[in-house]
């Protein structure tokens, strides 16, 4: 059905802004879908191996930096922001600084973001259909090959810092983004400035160096990689840079400057569940499966699997100081059935070895 009176196309994205924000998202930005310099860039950074075994990041060729080979007469990407840092009892540094307490990433503390902003951005595109008629459209969000962050500096919505995430100078960095790719001819936005300067503050605080240049990460390093997406063996020589961080890690943008201007979400998903934001490393790695099953429910946890989850744990159980209290935690999984396990628990006991 074709409305009666449908918007002037160059009044359309003011009224989709309009729209997006009283769906909950912070800031709303179109581009047009030219993404020749960030395509060069992801394939050379590809060609260096900063994937490692991330194969899905070559796996769809470059449908990935052409939108429109991805889905078919897209002209334009509506991008979208949503802040997700949660309000906690505890700062996220304090609970970095307990040696035995157990660091999640801050989007991961709530409910899963994915089902939550994909959504939300299933109804902002019908608003737009109820407004404009039937339009050629497809939402994204994290879960299709898509370069979120180039098509986000392009509508205007922030920078790609030196740590790779992406920074507004009103906002800081501590948010989620979501797509829609759409055949409607918007006018675009300009795209946002570097702010970044001289400063160079996440690439020196990296726990391992994952940052390798300014703009550059080698996901082999990064701990976000190593407890997240790699599926095997920790290499032994990260393991004791890995710290308290049992999935993600932040630290790149809880020193970042520019994150003095970010603003707690208000979304009730995105509030911490089953205490994750302060739970000791002995009690997460005494979870049996049923439990993790159940806490983990609706979570992007569950993409570490639970033979991840005690790796994780393992290793930060291993950085602990020695106490009779982690020592009895990894002996009582040192037979742990999966020989993942049993090589990160050995591990760690190995390191209080003078203590037992």
């Amino acid at each position: 059905m074709t409305p009666d009176h449908p918007p002037d196309i160059d009044a359309l994205p003011g009224l989709i802004r309009s729209w997006a924000a009283a769906l909950g998202f912070q800031q709303t930005g179109i581009s047009d879908t030219d993404l020749g310099a960030a395509e060069e860039r992801l394939e050379k950074w590809l060609a260096d191996g900063y994937a490692g075994e991330m194969a899905y990041m070559a796996r769809h060729g470059r449908r990935r930096s052409r939108p429109a080979e991805l889905v078919p007469d897209t002209i334009r990407v509506i991008s979208t922001r949503m802040d997700y840092l949660p309000r906690e009892s505890q700062p996220p540094q304090a609970v970095l600084d307990d040696p035995n307490k157990a660091y999640v990433a801050r989007y991961t503390l709530g409910r899963d973001y994915h089902k939550l902003m994909r959504h939300r951005l299933q109804q902002l595109a019908e608003r737009i259909r109820q407004s404009v008629g039937p339009f050629g459209y497809r939402v994204f969000v994290d879960s299709a090959p898509v370069l979120e962050k180039p098509l986000a500096q392009k509508a205007g919505l922030g920078w790609i810092g030196k740590h790779t995430n992406v920074i507004n100078k009103d906002a800081g960095s501590w948010f989620l983004l979501g797509e829609i790719y759409t055949d409607l001819p918007l006018p675009t936005d300009a795209a946002a400035a570097d702010h970044c300067g001289s400063c160079r503050t996440c690439i020196d605080v990296c726990p391992t160096g994952a940052i390798v240049a300014p703009y550059v990460l080698d996901a082999r390093l990064c701990i976000s990689y190593l407890t997240i997406e790699l599926r095997g063996t920790i290499p032994v020589d990260l393991r004791g840079r890995v710290g308290n961080r049992i999935f993600g890690c932040d630290d790149c943008q809880l020193y970042c400057p520019w994150n003095k201007f970010a603003r707690h979400s208000a979304e009730p998903d995105f509030q911490p569940r089953h205490a994750l934001g302060t739970s000791d490393l002995v009690t997460l790695f005494g979870w049996t499966p049923a439990q993790w099953d159940t806490r983990t429910r609706g979570s992007a946890i569950r993409r570490a699997g639970y033979e991840g989850w005690l790796r994780n744990l393992a290793v930060a159980l291993g950085n602990a100081p020695t106490s009779p209290a982690v020592i009895e935690a990894l002996r009582a999984r040192c037979e742990h059935e999966s020989a993942l396990v049993r090589d990160h628990v050995h591990w760690a006991l190995d390191q209080h070895e003078s203590q037992l």
